[in-house]
């Protein structure tokens, strides 16, 4: 009987989540940061959270760790993690889960280190507090970890201060922090933000390395659909506050149907371009979440939108086996083509932009 219950939990997602909502009261009205997001992650994978910053991604975060707190912040809907409800769970009894359980890696490193403690204190203190360490063997577990996290003279650095190291090795440092007490779940929040090329992309295979050897699941929070192309398991896309696409990684990329997907792929810069070739930005800017557009809140920036776009909301549409989209004219539809004539005939500045971005990569490839 035991058996089957443990193998009835290992085959549940390791954390649910249902229709969660996350407004900030404000004098001017309500923010409505998150807006209705569901998901759901296994065991030992990967979902990546992707959207312009304003999008919601790290507030969707904090509220499932419980770290949106005060008295203007308004929640409700459900987090279920291993099964057990968390949302509204008060600071003292989220502690039974940070650290040990769930674990994050913020945005910036210099913030999120004390600037006045040195990094081997910084290290033990969660070992001590959450594992009841001794001392000496809290140092031991830090510099193991400074070690695992491939920080060069380990022992040295345990008596250093976050200004005296690069911003590769603090977001190191962050990085054995937040897996010091061996996690289930990791959050990572734009871990390579304000990093070198080579140094994100060490970054980002020491938290694929790690995930492995821990067999432990991530959200992996980010602006780039680039950074999540061949390290996630499944891809959420978000847009002013709401989930507006979500699919398999493969899926994602293979059969994009929501014009703001298709728009941040179109983005992202390709080696197999020229030298100098323009970027392909997104027109306009997100909206105000305190009095969004009526309609799909990504409308006024669409190429392929409709009136029927500007006046009603899309709820979401099933795509295939765990595809689903918000869209009334997804991308490759019949609708979507000639919206996008139209719009380009009328000389709407979206649909000019894909246009003349078209022309020109094809001049070069022509070029070429």
């Amino acid at each position: 009987m035991v058996a089957n219950d443990t193998t009835s939990m290992s085959n549940e997602p390791l954390l649910v989540v249902e229709d969660l909502k996350t407004h900030f009261h404000l004098k001017a009205g309500a923010v409505k940061a998150v807006d209705g997001v569901s998901l759901s992650l296994d065991r030992g994978k990967t979902i990546g959270i992707v959207g312009e910053s304003g999008s919601g991604k790290t507030v969707l975060s904090r509220t499932i760790m419980g770290l949106n707190l005060g008295s203007n912040v308004h929640t409700e809907g459900s987090v279920h993690y291993q099964g057990n409800e968390i949302l509204g769970l008060r600071a003292k009894q989220m502690r039974n889960y940070w650290g040990r359980e769930i674990s994050m890696i913020f945005q910036d490193p210099m913030t999120s280190l004390n600037p006045v403690v040195k990094i081997g204190r910084q290290v033990t203190e969660h070992l001590r507090h959450h594992l009841d360490m001794s001392k000496a063997e809290a140092n031991d577990v830090a510099l193991q970890l400074l070690h695992e996290v491939r920080i060069p003279e380990a022992s040295e650095r345990l008596n250093a201060y976050p200004h005296e190291l690069s911003g590769g090795m603090r977001q190191r440092v962050c990085i054995a922090i937040a897996l010091a007490c061996g996690p289930k779940l990791l959050f990572a929040d734009e871990p390579t933000t304000a990093l070198d090329v080579t140094v994100q992309h060490q970054i980002m295979n020491l938290l694929g390395r790690e995930q492995d050897d821990r067999d432990m699941a991530m959200v992996l929070v980010t602006h780039d659909l680039g950074v999540v192309a061949g390290r996630t398991d499944e891809i959420a896309v978000m847009y002013a506050g709401r989930v507006v696409e979500r699919a398999r990684t493969s899926d994602l990329f293979a059969n994009v149907k929501m014009p703001y997907t298709e728009a941040l792929l179109r983005s992202i810069p390709r080696t197999t371009q020229r030298s100098h070739t323009r970027l392909a930005a997104i027109p306009g800017r997100p909206p105000d979440l305190i009095h969004p557009p009526s309609g799909c809140s990504f409308s006024p920036r669409c190429a392929y939108a409709q009136d029927i776009c500007h006046e009603e909301m899309p709820s979401l549409i099933e795509a295939g086996a765990g595809h689903v989209y918000r869209c009334h004219t997804p991308v490759g539809s019949n609708a979507a083509t000639e919206s996008f004539e139209t719009n380009l005939a009328a000389g709407l500045p979206q649909a000019v932009s894909i246009k003349l971005h078209a022309d020109a990569v094809a001049q070069q490839e022509g070029v070429a």
